[in-house]
């Protein structure tokens, strides 16, 4: 059985080599790659997490997540950088980070931060692909949303909100479960960037055909995208 590997992008030999201890220490493979190009470059192979720094030659991590995206990489991101910030964490989040870790770092709980994005990777990564409401599609593995036969692009951020959403079908979620659990955020930064994501997705559902997020006024949000049971009496 191969061991699953977690690539390291950062420019500074001594972090790599604490970071890849920590990696091994899990029993996972270590690949470093130095610079933001190497990073990008060894993306395309198959990792189920990306430790990325920020300031490397090349550029800034955080503005590449998209372009590791759009490279084919489902892997989990975690920004570890000297940039930490609050305003600096929301932005890494925002532009689709899984989890942002400030430098210095404590290897226990960049152990534990590492561990959980393996179990949301496991997750996704499992046999049980499709979610389905009726005709309303999440694909897991290929990130992908379809309602009928239409294909709703997504933000990799929205793609997250929306499998959350999923996960809690008929429940109220909350303004704060969503920082928790989509921005791994466990305070309030202060600003609506939950409601600019939620009213972000939601239009391009609706675009689509669903109305499957409705607000719970004063708590958060439900996400119902089965129309009425077929028994219920039809406007004639």
């Amino acid at each position: 059985m191969s061991m699953d590997r977690i690539l390291i992008v950062e420019d500074d030999a001594d972090t790599a080599t604490a970071i890849a201890r920590v990696v091994e220490g899990l029993a996972c493979a270590a690949v470093i790659a130095p610079t933001l190009a190497d990073g990008l470059a060894e993306a395309s192979g198959d990792f189920r997490v990306i430790v990325l720094d920020r300031m490397l030659p090349g550029g800034d991590g955080v503005d590449a997540i998209a372009r590791f995206r759009a490279g084919g990489s489902r892997a989990m991101i975690l920004v570890l950088s000297a940039l930490g910030r609050a305003a600096n964490r929301v932005e890494g989040l925002e532009k689709g980070a899984d989890d942002y870790l400030p430098k210095p770092f404590e290897p226990e709980e960049l152990r534990a931060r590492l561990r959980a994005l393996l179990r949301r990777s496991a997750v996704d990564l499992s046999s049980n692909d499709l979610m389905a409401f009726g005709d309303f599609e999440i694909r897991l593995k290929a990130r992908t949303v379809h309602i009928g036969r239409q294909h709703v692009p997504l933000s990799p951020k929205e793609f997250e909100l929306v499998t959350f959403f999923a996960r809690n079908a008929g429940q109220v979620v909350t303004r704060m479960q969503l920082l928790e659990q989509v921005w791994n955020l466990h305070f309030d930064p202060g600003t609506n960037v939950v409601d600019v994501h939620v009213g972000r997705l939601r239009r391009k559902l609706e675009a689509a055909g669903s109305q499957a997020i409705q607000t719970a006024r004063g708590e958060g949000y439900v996400f119902a995208p089965l129309p009425p049971a077929s028994g219920s009496k039809e406007a004639g």
